[in-house]
């Protein structure tokens, strides 16, 4: 049951309750004010209906409390109990007291029947409603129950997905920055690669530089030595030429034509050539002429390479 159908079975019980309430008051009313009237002092007979509304205003209060203190869960102690009974009984003395005093036992019976219900349903309407009271606690506590499980467990939902978003929040947070020490890394093997490769480009240059510089230095050395040898050797043809005899008859041409060689790389004078072959002034003239156009055209190494 939901407490919506609770609650309209609890204004069902309060309707029937002060229908049967309303019911039995007028009934009252009508049953007793004969008796008092009866036996009140003549020319007081209007007072008669006082009693019966004052006992069952106490009637209406008491159900009305009741309802009240039901409703709230409260109990309302000793007296509530006392004035509800002691009204019931009022009201059933005074509904059954005219049949009674005219010995009327049919009389008594009917007329005890509305307090009866009166007393009976309110006490039954009592139970009802502390006994609904209980079930609309008891449903709501298990509602505030099951409201309070789905918060925890919305509450533990939210601080899960929080704990799962900071942690792939610190996953993604460690991949990048393992990223950027791994980058970090390949940059600084690169860098050391890159140093190493100069070091040894400059090593090997320094090392082609160095041979380079040797085989230059040979070369420059083996040239010196060999203008050394050149020059030693011109000198010492030089200086055979001009110490050598004057020819006793004409040296052969091939012998001729190496001392003109000698003589123009010795820069020694045609004269002296005339007198070392013994040809003649013209023809060592035309040689002397041949081997500079020689040189003009193929350079000196060509008179040079001739003397070896």
């Amino acid at each position: 049951m939901t407490a919506e159908q609770i609650r309209s079975a609890e204004r069902a019980l309060t309707a029937g309750t002060w229908t049967i309430t309303c019911g039995a008051v007028l009934y009252s009313v009508l049953t007793v004010t004969p008796l008092m009237r009866s036996h009140s002092p003549e020319g007081w007979e209007w007072t008669a209906p006082i009693l019966p509304l004052v006992v069952d205003a106490a009637v209406v209060i008491v159900v009305r409390m009741d309802s009240i203190l039901a409703r709230l869960g409260g109990q309302g102690g000793r007296w509530p109990v006392v004035l509800r009974w002691l009204t019931g009984a009022m009201t059933l003395l005074l509904n059954i007291g005219l049949s009674a005093l005219d010995r009327d036992p049919v009389g008594v019976v009917v007329h005890a029947v509305a307090p009866l219900l009166l007393i009976v349903t309110a006490e039954a309407s009592l139970s009802y409603r502390r006994a609904i009271g209980s079930a609309l606690a008891a449903r709501e506590a298990g509602e505030r129950a099951e409201r309070a499980e789905r918060e925890r467990v919305a509450e533990e939902k939210r601080l899960r997905e929080r704990t799962e978003r900071l942690a792939e929040f610190d996953a993604a947070d460690r991949r990048e920055r393992e990223r950027r020490e791994h980058e970090a890394a390949l940059l600084r093997e690169q860098r050391e690669h890159e140093q190493q490769l100069l070091l040894s480009e400059r090593a090997e240059r320094e090392r082609l530089e160095a041979a380079e510089r040797a085989e230059r230095e040979r070369r420059e050395r083996e040239v010196s030595e060999r203008e050394q040898d050149e020059r030693e050797h011109l000198a010492r043809l030089r200086h055979e030429l001009m110490t050598a005899e004057p020819a006793a008859v004409r040296l052969l041409e091939t012998d001729a034509r190496m001392i003109v060689r000698v003589a123009i790389a010795t820069e020694v004078p045609q004269r002296r050539v005339v007198e070392v072959t013994g040809w003649s002034a013209g023809w060592v003239a035309n040689r002397f002429q041949e081997l500079r156009e020689l040189i003009d055209t193929e350079g000196p190494l060509a008179v040079g390479m001739a003397l070896r």
